[in-house]
């Protein structure tokens, strides 16, 4: 292995900002009243300000830093129609009915980002490449095709197949898994241009934008509707929706509770030879294996270079150190890269909830849609846009999503303290799947 795994290029801002730097908007003044007030830039506010805008409602999306600059323009860009969850435990908790309408939202998530992207025609790369989920042992490929047959019983819309070890290399060109579970009918992006996209469309849309402007505080209004104190003054609003996911503050303490904020990592290699790309990926799959803390690899969008995140939640020091580990991993799976430099290492943060799933809903007459688990592109458009349905007093703003329980634990404000053991446990239990085989 070389000693320098850097190129002269290297980046610790998010390689998706080469194509989409960070639009710096000219301040604008804040209004002194809206309809609707949209405190987050990324999917989900854009998405329901969107709908909102074009529904007739006077919006305001309120950014604390410049546009997208949070976890929307930080992901993956996996475009994927699943929650969180694997089927059976989610069958277990909340019954197969229930189970299967929560997964079909994660379907429709998935459909109506790829609507939306043909109908409003947003160049951002996307691609249905499909997935594949690599078993990092025999028995997680076991409980894939248990999964699988679950899934199909209940009526939850998937395409998907089993790819023994013995044919996975048509997928991925690794010994790193035992087979694994192939999904057809997903896709990625590139998660900067979409986000630009949305932006644009909801400008033309009339509705405005405001950035660099942290909102301090939501409160009710003595004349009815809401408060929204920033730090640039304050804007009355008919309705607010906080969708800021991972990136809360104490805006809303309530929320504060319920959101676990988890730092991901990811790289960018360097440019790499199409030749190589095609054989160690055939089929351009996005890839994820079956860990407690996944690893994942994808093609760029311009198919000349990997993307791979992983160690997620785990503090490893700076963005220099913590590339030198997830070039380990990287290499783990691809040890032909061992020589391979990388030009980009960045973090975002993601936000998580106790019970795994995503939440929206109202509370105090302020509405939420936030808590992705990881799902944050497909399920924060959706999710956007169901909110603002309701919104406008729309028949079809309903999901299965809305208004449940939303957990927290005791003790737990804001700051995941717990989160070293929580990880340090998941990475114990992958070390003893791993031994078990």
């Amino acid at each position: 292995m070389v000693d320098d795994i850097f190129a002269e290029s290297f980046k610790t801002d998010p390689y998706w900002w080469e194509a989409a730097p960070r639009p710096k908007l000219d301040p604008e003044p804040l209004p002194k009243t809206c309809d609707l007030a949209v405190v987050g830039s990324g999917f989900t506010g854009l998405s329901a300000a969107l709908t909102a805008a074009r529904g007739g409602r006077d919006t305001v999306v309120i950014e604390a830093e410049d546009p997208g600059y949070g976890a929307s323009t930080r992901n993956a860009g996996y475009v994927g129609r699943t929650l969180w969850h694997k089927f059976e435990p989610l069958m277990k908790k909340h019954g197969a009915k229930e189970a299967a309408r929560l997964q079909n939202d994660a379907v429709a998530a998935h459909h109506y980002v790829v609507d939306l992207i043909e109908k409003e025609q947003i160049e951002c790369g996307f691609v249905y490449c499909g997935r594949f989920i690599g078993a990092s042992t025999p028995r997680h490929y076991d409980h894939f095709a248990t999964d699988l047959e679950a899934i199909r019983e209940h009526g939850v819309e998937i395409e998907a197949e089993m790819i023994p070890k013995a044919e996975q290399k048509r997928e991925i060109d690794t010994d790193f898994c035992h087979g694994g579970l192939l999904i057809h009918g997903v896709g990625a992006v590139h998660p900067g241009l979409y986000q630009l996209g949305l932006m644009e469309r909801v400008r033309n849309a009339d509705a405005r934008v405001i950035a660099n402007t942290p909102v301090t505080n939501v409160a009710r209004a003595s004349g009815g509707g809401f408060t929204v104190t920033t730090a640039r003054g304050t804007v009355q609003a008919r309705d607010v929706l906080m969708a800021t996911n991972g990136y809360r503050g104490a805006e809303m303490g309530w929320l504060q509770r319920r959101i676990v904020p988890v730092k991901a990592y990811i790289i960018a290699t360097e440019p790499l030879p199409a030749q190589q790309l095609k054989r160690m990926m055939p089929g351009g799959r996005t890839f994820i294996d079956s860990r407690n803390n996944i690893w994942a690899v994808r093609l760029s969008p311009d198919n000349t270079r990997l993307i791979c995140f992983g160690r997620t939640g785990i503090n490893d020091g700076d963005l220099r150190n913590k590339a030198r580990l997830l070039r380990d991993g990287l290499v783990a799976i691809f040890p032909e890269l061992a020589d391979v430099k990388l030009t980009h290492c960045w973090d975002g943060t993601m936000g998580f909830t106790f019970d795994k799933l995503p939440h929206t809903g109202v509370r105090d007459g302020i509405h939420y849609a936030l808590g992705y688990c990881g799902a944050g592109l497909p399920l924060g458009t959706y999710l956007g846009h169901k909110t603002a349905q309701r919104i406008l007093g729309e028949d079809d703003g309903g999901t299965a999503l809305d208004e449940r329980n939303f957990p927290t634990r005791p003790l737990y404000f804001g700051t995941p303290w717990f989160l070293p053991a929580m990880m340090g446990y998941y990475n114990m239990r992958d070390r003893i799947d791993l031994w078990r085989g």
